[in-house]
């Protein structure tokens, strides 16, 4: 969540930025400022694909999560059925 929180307020810093260097000066951009908006941008779309790419591994953690969770669940039911199992067995007299 907090890396989302950071892109959303990067990409809104980087169109506050555009919105007033676009309104400031009648002259247009000038070249340092064209950087800094370049270097925003580039910024915002690595942040965005950090994103994406930490998104995937949490669904990959996730869904390992859920397989290893069926397979203790199984694990459980067979140890149940074992239990029930043995006990049907006939008791050994005499020992």
């Amino acid at each position: 969540m907090d890396i989302i929180k950071v892109i959303k307020n990067t990409a809104f810093i980087a169109v506050l930025g555009l919105v007033v260097f676009a309104w400031s000066g009648c002259g247009g951009l000038s070249e340092a400022q064209m950087e800094q908006l370049n270097s925003l941008r580039d910024e915002v779309s690595s942040l965005e694909s950090e994103a994406n790419s930490l998104k995937d591994e949490r669904s990959n953690l996730e869904k390992e999560i859920a397989d290893k969770n069926a397979k203790l669940q199984e694990c459980e039911k067979d140890k149940q059925e074992t239990r029930a199992n043995l006990m049907k067995l006939p008791n050994p007299t005499g020992m």
